[in-house]
Formats: structure tokens, C-alpha cells, sequence
């Protein structure tokens, strides 16, 4: 008999999921999403720590298309790699990004992946004019030669936590790069709720969750936006401290998540979470928050 989870999963318009391990072959994870009964899910496609990243197998990305479509799990939404940084002073870190940034567009146009999102980097020792120029041009410089038009695919800028030299810590930021990446480049924005709370945006009372709601569509707009990342924050708003937190168990409560899900602003968008894994099931767990915050 099949699992009602997973029946309400293939159902389901509101696309729901997490960040999930790829251990035993990136293909996994479209397993470990339908299990848990997610109808989406984010994954690294290489270590996040390390510059050289392996070749995805064939049949794996073969495996991983044929399972989504069987799970109707999508979008298929990739995390680039901590390191990355695109707007860096130094020529040698930002060749290795852009080189890294390439491997990452490769890999996710390979396992027919719609979004990958990226920290766009620091510009310490520059200008936050420089920053944006630079991580513009280095974006468009490690798109070329790649074949992503007409698929669908796009890079999503992620807004950072607002700590000084971080391209991306205002909503503003977030907006002029992709402004200066339009029309040549496949762009998008991916919001995360912990770093816009820790920013200092508040999402937590009804007036500050709509008056956030007016700056994301006077800047970003709301249909730029594909992907919120669902992180409750350890650290309170204002802060800068990039610390993410169980749905409904830090500073910001369970209200911004439920306004976020049922807001039909974002009826287009995925949620995805990026919370602690502290202990067996907490994937699970938080997955079942945030679908119980859905008002059917």
C-alpha cells in the first residue's frame, strides 16, 4: 500500500524540502528526499570544502533524473561550494573561483539540476562598487562556453547575513548584482529567512514581515525570488551572526515561517532547509514543522 506521505508528497503544489547528504552516490539523494517526503531537495554536487572536485559518474546523473521524475521532486536545487569567492582582491583566489564556479554550472547542468545557488563573496580590501563589478564579471566569465540557455537553469544570488565586506547582506546588493547579470546571464535570487532576520530585517511581527515584504518587491522582486532557504536563527535580529536553528526553536519562532509558506507571493517558489542535523530524524523532524505550517 503506498505510503500516504509520500502520496501527499507527489500531490502536493507547495514545494517543501531540504538540504540533504549525497553520501553513496549523488543519485541518493532523490531517495532520502522521498523517503522523508520531500518534494524537493538541495544537495553540494562535490565537497564544499575542497577546490578539486571529483566527475560525477553518468549513470548516477542518469539515476538521479529518472528518480525525481518518479518522485515528481523538483526543483533540484544545488548549493556552490563554500570557497567560491567572485569578488576577492586577490587575482589567484578569484581564478580558482571562477574555475570552481565553471565546475559548478557544469556539474549542475550534468544532473539537469534548476538552480544553483551562490554566495556571491567578500570584497575586503576593495569597494563594494569593485565587489559588484568583479563578481559580475567573474560570473559571466565562468558561464562561458557552457550550453545553459533554453534549459530552464538559473543561478540564484543567496543574500549573506550582512557582516561587513559581504556582497549580498542587503536586499539591495542582492538586487544591483543581478541587474548587472541580466539580460546575459540565467539569474535569480534565493532569500534565506536566518540571514535576513540577522541582517535586520524583521520578519517576526506581522507590520515588520510586510514592511520586508515591500523592500523584497521594490528591489528584488518577488518573482526574481525561486528559492527561500527555511532557517530558524540562533542569533538575534541585527546581529550579523550567520547561525541557523531548528524551525520554530530560535529567534524567530514558528509565525515568519507560517506567514512565508502560505504567502501566495511566493506560490512559484520552493522552500528549502538548511537546519542542524544534531541528532537522527531532526531532517525529518523539521520537514514535518514546515509542512504542518501549511494552511490547506
Amino acid at each position: 500500500m503506498p505510503d500516504p506521505q509520500q502520496m501527499r508528497t507527489k500531490l502536493d503544489p507547495r514545494r517543501i524540502g531540504i538540504h540533504l547528504s549525497t553520501s553513496g552516490g549523488v543519485f541518493t539523494a532523490a531517495e532520502r528526499a522521498c523517503k522523508i517526503g520531500a518534494n524537493t531537495f538541495q544537495i553540494f554536487s562535490s565537497s564544499p570544502r575542497m577546490w578539486r572536485a571529483a566527475k560525477l559518474h553518468p549513470d548516477h546523473c542518469n539515476q538521479m533524473k529518472t528518480l525525481r521524475e518518479q518522485y515528481n521532486c523538483s526543483p533540484l536545487v544545488i548549493h556552490t561550494s563554500y570557497l567560491v569567492n567572485l569578488c576577492s582582491q586577490s587575482d589567484d583566489v578569484r581564478t580558482k573561483s571562477i574555475a570552481a564556479f565553471h565546475g559548478e554550472v557544469e556539474r549542475a547542468l550534468e544532473l539537469g539540476a534548476e538552480y544553483l545557488v551562490l554566495h556571491p563573496g567578500s570584497w575586503r580590501g576593495l569597494t563594494r562598487e569593485e565587489g559588484l563589478r568583479l563578481a559580475a564579471q567573474s560570473i559571466d566569465q565562468a558561464l562561458d562556453g557552457l550550453k545553459w540557455q533554453d534549459c530552464g537553469f538559473k543561478v540564484l544570488i543567496e543574500n549573506t547575513a550582512g557582516a561587513e565586506f559581504s556582497l549580498g547582506g542587503s536586499l539591495e546588493n542582492v538586487a544591483e548584482l543581478i541587474a548587472r547579470l541580466r539580460p546575459s546571464a540565467p539569474v535569480g535570487a534565493c532569500l534565506d529567512t536566518c540571514h535576513t532576520h540577522v541582517a535586520g530585517y524583521d520578519m517576526v511581527s506581522d507590520e515588520g514581515y510586510e514592511a520586508t515584504m515591500k523592500q523584497i518587491e521594490s528591489t528584488v522582486g518577488f518573482d526574481t525570488v525561486r528559492v527561500w532557504h527555511c532557517n530558524d536563527a540562533k542569533a538575534a535580529r541585527g546581529s550579523k551572526l550567520d547561525r541557523h536553528e531548528h524551525i520554530g526553536e530560535g529567534t524567530m519562532g514558528l509565525a515568519p515561517f507560517r506567514r512565508l509558506l502560505n504567502d501566495v507571493r511566493f506560490s512559484h517558489a520552493a522552500f528549502i532547509a538548511e537546519t542542524p542535523v544534531d541528532a537522527p530524524g531532526d531532517e525529518q523532524r523539521n520537514l514535518r514543522v514546515l509542512r504542518g505550517l501549511v494552511e490547506v
